[in-house]
């Protein structure tokens, strides 16, 4: 983890020496951001564990905010090679759990506020950008819908693997995409995962009916 740490770290300020040209725009758009994260710290402060340090973005956010979510090619690979090299995978080697406790996990929205109990297991929030079943009358569309996902993609191995890792961390297979990486963060374990994994491919879910 620590030699990757440090080749993000590399990788993001060569960005800014070895291609002043092409990111001239994005050091414009940095200074602006800097400014911005400035006054968000003067006017916020931070409540129980949510701590103003998460207005912070790290490094490999840093490479995308540098190049407008277009990293060079190579970048890129080399980027999302070391985020799939951190996917762990749960302990009995099983990764389809039961849908009815990942419906929990998705619908549930709580977790990591300032006013949630410190070190209760937050939810996935996973309506808050996909659809899901059809009985949800609201959702968001910053994600994909993912009904009847499994119906159309199948409920095979190859198919459980992708879902888990891109759910573990979706930046394995796009540096720069939006969605959380819920493994990665430690938001969800690896034993939660495969329960949201059930309710994306199980036939008896609700989201393939």
């Amino acid at each position: 983890m620590k030699n990757i740490t440090t080749r993000i770290a590399t990788i993001a300020a060569t960005l800014v020496v070895t291609a002043p040209l092409l990111l001239a725009d994005a050091r414009a758009d940095e200074n602006y951001r800097a400014r911005a994260f400035a006054m968000m710290e003067k006017d916020f402060s931070g409540k129980g564990q949510a701590t103003v340090d998460r207005i912070q973005a790290d490094g490999l956010q840093t490479i995308c905010n540098r190049t407008g979510n277009k990293p060079p090619a190579e970048i890129t690979k080399q980027l999302e090679a070391d985020q799939a090299a951190g996917i762990k995978f749960p302990a009995d080697g099983k990764l389809m759990g039961n849908w009815k406790e990942g419906e929990k996990i998705a619908q549930s929205g709580t977790g990591f506020t300032w006013n949630d109990e410190r070190g209760a297991p937050p939810g996935g929030n996973c309506y808050n950008c996909h659809q899901l079943a059809p009985k949800e009358l609201s959702f968001g569309t910053v994600g994909p819908s993912l009904y009847q996902f499994g119906k159309l993609r199948g409920n095979t191995v190859e198919m459980q693997q992708y879902v888990y890792k891109k759910i573990f961390n979706s930046k394995a297979f796009n540096v720069c995409s939006e969605m959380p990486r819920f493994g990665h963060i430690g938001a969800l374990e690896p034993e939660r995962i495969k329960h949201l994994v059930a309710l994306i491919l199980d036939p008896e879910s609700p989201v393939n009916k």
